[in-house]
């Protein structure tokens, strides 16, 4: 089992910049996919960006390409999401995720279905 918990959250303008942490316990990320989804106010969950297991590949939506970058650091069993020139559209839950089925693998996954791994989110809020 795995437990992830994240921080870096809070109540920023537009224009700013967040930096979202990710800590895993119960297991190491080492040798897998994670990622980070998002959970905007009364609509669904949606993909964010993933970081292969060594981290090689990115893979970021169109929504936040160019603004947010995601890192990890095995060393640490961390993932981060840096979020710059936040917009007020930005304002959501956001979830920390991993995958248990395909260590080592390259492929980036962008669904839900494809991680067995879920935080209890943190709260993004970005004022106009």
């Amino acid at each position: 089992q795995v437990q992830l918990v994240e921080s870096g959250g809070g109540l920023v303008q537009a224009g700013d910049s967040l930096r979202l942490s990710c800590v895993a316990s119960g297991r190491t990320f080492i040798g897998y996919l994670v990622g980070w989804f998002r959970q905007p106010p009364g609509q669904e969950r949606e993909f964010v960006a993933a970081i292969s297991y060594n981290a090689a590949n990115t893979v970021y939506a169109d929504s936040v390409k160019g603004r947010f970058t995601i890192s990890r650091d095995n060393a640490k069993n961390t993932v981060y999401l840096q979020m710059n020139s936040l917009k007020p559209e930005d304002t959501a839950i956001y979830y920390c995720v991993t995958d248990n089925r395909f260590p080592y693998s390259q492929r980036l996954r962008t669904t839900t279905g494809a991680y067995d791994y879920w935080g209890q989110g943190t709260q993004v809020t970005v004022s106009s």
